[in-house]
């Protein structure tokens, strides 16, 4: 039997699969999704064993909400997320956010690109509502042709850390695509991505040149495509 054990107080040490999860909502609902995910869908995600890692608003994209969800390996994976989905908070709160959306299947499963954890040393999340965290986060998703080794991700994750790196940011998070099979195929993933993504926290008022960085491919690279997001963490987003 799998044992699901509650990350309520904290995240786990070294979670070791990660969703990036991109929705795109009706016009004008996003503070209504924010508000109602802020208040129903975070610790008592986290209760049944996911690690509710950090939601933000796209701050390019005014009817997107993104966020990141982690969960210690596939096996928890596959045992939290039927947990949830068919428990009484999604009942009764499902319904009102999926009246926010119009598509929420860009999904992307990932794990992390080296041996080191990603979302590392996170500080705890407070109970209850506080003030918007106004500093901007970073995500690139380095778009590599399918055939791609395993090892050729790896290594272009190493480079665009290092880019990163260079232009003064701290890296919260280098990831690369994960094709385990999709163990709860009622959400699904974007199987046929083969993608980089670096989470990053640009320094004070380098955003832009930090962004211009992560989005430029090199002489070298694997990457074919890349996108750069600019996030604002959310008031109860964890990764902020």
């Amino acid at each position: 039997m799998i044992q699901v054990a509650s990350k309520a107080s904290s995240l786990a040490a070294a979670d070791t699969v990660f969703e990036l999860r991109r929705y795109l909502l009706k016009r004008g609902q996003r503070e209504t999704l924010i508000a109602l995910f802020d208040a129903e869908f975070v610790e008592t995600q986290e209760d049944v064993g996911m690690s509710v890692v950090g939601q933000f608003r796209d701050s390019g994209q005014p009817d997107h909400f993104v966020w990141f969800r982690g969960f210690a390996d596939q096996a928890v994976r596959s045992a939290s997320l039927p947990r949830f989905y068919g428990g009484p908070v999604w009942a009764k709160h499902g319904p009102a956010a999926n009246k926010t959306m119009i598509d929420s299947d860009d999904v992307l499963m990932l794990k992390p690109a080296g041996s080191e954890s990603a979302f590392a040393g996170l500080p705890e999340r407070p109970t209850g509502i506080f003030p918007d965290a106004g500093r901007l986060i970073l995500v690139s998703t380095h778009h590599v042709p399918a055939i791609s080794a395993e090892d050729e991700l790896r290594q272009e994750a190493a480079r665009i850390a290092d880019t990163a790196l260079a232009a003064g940011a701290t890296v919260l998070a280098s990831l690369i695509s994960d094709h385990s099979p999709n163990g709860f195929p009622r959400l699904p993933v974007r199987a046929e991505a083969n993608v980089v993504v670096t989470v990053v926290r640009p320094p004070e008022g380098g955003s832009p040149a930090v962004a211009a960085a992560l989005g430029t491919i090199g002489a070298g690279a694997a990457a074919t495509s890349v996108e750069v997001a600019e996030l604002i963490p959310t008031g109860r987003s964890r990764l902020r």
